[in-house]
């Protein structure tokens, strides 16, 4: 049953700098600023990664900067594995850094993917009520969307949804057309060669395994009092840095207990399914299409997306994976799994939704039970004209009660290297969508508690 909680949805040894992305398209590589040494190191080259470090090199020139990865490339796990949508903040509360921080950066994204010639595209998007109880609830929605200024929304009919998209069947439905699609991998590593081409250092294949206090400065140099911050790699590698901010996704939990923190929220992996319609079925959709969510569970449910390859994804489910980087039903890490399982906030979590979650585990083994939810939508489509697709892991915040942890959460920790760390313990989606804002956010939280 722990299986089917849904969850919507995600060597350097002379330390060069590589920005790699498909195709090395942005390939470079620096020598970094004394061997190794650094004002401010950003581990995590996820989005949020990538874009705080982006906007902390802008803000601040005259220091320098580095962004350490644990592959080889860079975005290749939540960012390189989501579905697309560039959210437009219908759904969050009014007043609440996720409606700000939302309508902000979907607004920037735009602006920024037009000035740097980064693909996209303002499909829009429906989210359709089927049944006449979902009514009033689409129109709380769209009051929602009001108030937290999201441009253009409009209540349509059934003709007006069939204008839109021929197949799509519904009684009404919010009308979101500044709701978009982009690749955000590539939107991700455009943020990385704008960091490097202002002077940042991209270190991949370092894992950060360890982040202390430099005991004392070596003979005759002045390192471990002007960079008194040691981060070591599993390799054995070594940086240096005056301070620290940890975007670390999945393993921000981890990162953070490194300094002393609190190991709440604790991360709990879950893993998101996708189908495929078959490429001569794409013609069905148009645009994006979800549901109106149903207030008992705290999930959008399955959506169609169309994607900037001219595919279409249907999904997400969401079940417990058992690897943090689990991407394939059979992926276990003996570790991981009893970190999640052994939890008290998963237990708790797995009881409140344990018959929604059984349905989760029916429906990710029987694609044709996926496939009867989406006909309600489209009921042209059939078992037939989907296939397995790609699938996702997102690190959802959980804390001991059970609660999803909705919210951003900063941490530092204790002592002299809890001064001089900020941990970004979660970044709740759409994080993609909100990225250029969120970094906004956390630059000025870390002007804030280390005056730069």
């Amino acid at each position: 049953v722990i299986c089917g909680i849904m969850i919507r949805t995600f060597g350097t040894g002379s330390v060069c700098a590589r920005l790699l992305t498909r195709g090395s398209k942005y390939a470079t590589c620096r020598a970094a600023h004394h061997s190794g040494s650094f004002d401010v190191a950003v581990i995590g080259g996820g989005i949020v990664g990538l874009a705080s470090a982006r906007e902390l090199i802008l803000r601040h020139p005259n220091l320098t900067f580095t962004l350490l990865e644990k592959e080889k490339e860079l975005s290749l796990h939540q960012t390189g594995h989501n579905s697309g949508v560039i959210h437009s903040g219908i759904y969050y509360t009014p007043g609440s850094l996720k409606a700000q921080l939302c309508v902000r950066g979907a607004m920037l994204t735009y602006q920024y993917c037009q000035k740097k010639g980064v693909p996209y595209k303002k499909c829009g998007k429906l989210i359709v009520a089927v049944e006449r109880e979902e009514i009033p609830r689409l129109k709380a929605l769209y009051q929602r969307g009001q108030v937290n200024n999201v441009q253009d929304l409009r209540l349509i009919d059934a003709k007006a949804i069939r204008e839109k998209e021929p197949y799509c069947r519904g009684i009404m439905a919010l009308d979101s057309p500044n709701t978009g699609i982009v690749d955000w991998q590539l939107v991700a590593l455009t943020y990385g060669k704008d960091f490097q081409e202002a002077g940042g250092t991209v270190i991949t294949d370092f894992e950060a395994s360890d982040i202390k206090v430099a005991a004392e400065s070596a003979a005759g140099s002045a390192e471990g009092l002007k960079y008194p911050i040691i981060i070591k790699s599993s390799q054995g590698k070594e940086v240096r840095c005056r301070f620290v901010l940890t975007c670390g996704g999945l393993y921000s939990d981890r990162l953070s207990e490194i300094s002393g923190c609190s190991s709440e929220p604790r991360i709990v992996p879950f893993r998101g399914d996708y189908l495929v319609l078959k490429p001569e079925k794409n013609y069905l959709i148009r645009g994006n299409i979800y549901p109106v969510p149903n207030p008992r569970f705290p999930f959008l449910g399955f959506h169609f997306t169309p994607r900037m390859d001219g595919s279409v994804w249907l999904g997400p489910n969401a079940v417990l994976a058992f690897k943090r980087e689990g991407y394939k039903l059979f992926d276990f890490d003996t570790q991981d799994f009893i970190n999640a399982v052994s939890y008290r906030g998963l237990q708790k979590l797995v009881m409140k939704n344990i018959v929604y979650g059984m349905g989760e585990i029916y429906r990710g083994v029987f694609t044709s039970a996926q496939v009867k939810n989406l006909q309600k939508f489209i009921p042209e489509l059939s078992p037939s004209d989907v296939l397995r697709g790609p699938s996702g892991v997102r690190a959802q915040a959980l804390d001991a009660e059970g609660n999803l942890v909705d919210d951003f959460v900063f941490d530092g920790g204790k002592g002299e290297l809890g001064s001089r760390i900020l941990h970004v313990r979660n970044a709740p989606s759409p994080a993609a969508s909100s990225s250029l804002a969120i970094a906004e956010m956390i630059a000025d939280e870390l002007e804030k508690r280390f005056q730069l």
